[in-house]
């Protein structure tokens, strides 16, 4: 297979000058020869003028961050990345291909993630054409294909993660961005290679659950937020209730027995682990009445 290879033109500048004087001096010896009846100067000259006139053709522009790419009669003879203005055979065909960096955001897509759960996913890859002939000759249209190939690794990467993690150190849409955003750049890059694209980042722009399950989610997701909360408030609390007993036998305050301090521990999980102010009861009698 073919590969890209960079070609120089003649400096346009030279020439259009040379043209320039090859149709003044043909010009001038169609004249004369015309004059003095000699009529196979006065051919040779009206072809040169049709040459050069032709040849005027051969003269391109490539702009900075561009590429043309050359073929004569279906062959390819090269691509020229030098920005400047110059001259190439005018029978040549010059395709135009941009070498900027361009970035394409996928419309909303609907799939299912990993556990099954419908949900909605966009993402934004940023990307340029690093290979003129493979993005020329071996697609079709390889804005398109890029278009195609994208919504279609956003499709399968959103299949392989739940969009929560359900275990620690588990990868998620959600949560593993950085690591979810290399994935998704290195599964468009296996696509676009054969079309001499190159992804130069990739990350999720758009993320939410399906509206149809999206009310559920939320409630589960505050039942999460709570449950993770009210553990992290009974281990502090233990500790607390822990560190007092530990305080009150150590500065001999009072002497408790393990009715008393089972007691006084209730009391102070209740406390701690309360969402409202509680109300001190006066015991004026002992427990044991």
């Amino acid at each position: 297979m073919s590969q890209e290879h960079e070609i120089r033109g003649v400096s346009g500048w030279v020439m259009v000058a040379v043209l320039f004087a090859a149709l003044v001096a043909a010009g001038y010896g169609v004249v004369m020869a015309a004059r003095a009846g000699n009529a196979l100067v006065v051919v040779g000259g009206i072809v040169l003028i049709v040459v050069a006139g032709v040849s005027f053709n051969g003269l391109t522009v490539v702009n900075p961050n561009e590429a043309k790419v050359v073929t004569l009669l279906g062959v390819y003879k090269g691509s020229i990345k030098t920005a400047g203005f110059c001259w190439v055979n005018p029978l040549t065909a010059r395709r135009r291909l941009s070498l900027r960096v361009r970035n394409f955001e996928s419309g909303k897509l609907k799939v299912n993630d990993h556990d099954g759960n419908p949900i909605e996913i966009a993402a934004v890859v940023v990307w340029r054409i690093v290979e003129t002939f493979e993005a020329a000759f071996n697609v079709d249209d390889y804005e398109h294909f890029v278009h195609v190939q994208i919504e279609a690794a956003v499709r399968i990467l959103a299949t392989k993660y739940s969009y929560d993690a359900h275990d620690d150190g588990q990868l998620s849409l959600r949560s593993s961005v950085s690591e979810i955003s290399e994935r998704l750049r290195h599964e468009i890059q296996e696509r676009l290679a054969k079309a001499g694209i190159d992804v130069i980042e990739a990350r999720i722009s758009h993320l939410a659950y399906a509206p149809e399950i999206a009310g559920a989610m939320l409630r589960r997701q505050q039942a999460s937020a709570v449950i993770a909360a009210r553990a992290r408030i009974v281990e502090g609390a233990v500790g607390m209730v822990e560190m007092a007993l530990d305080e009150i036998s150590r500065k001999g305050v009072v002497t408790l027995d393990e009715e008393r301090k089972a007691t006084m521990v209730s009391n102070l999980l209740v406390v701690l682990c309360s969402e409202r102010g509680v109300e001190p009861v006066v015991n004026t009698g002992t427990l044991y009445q």
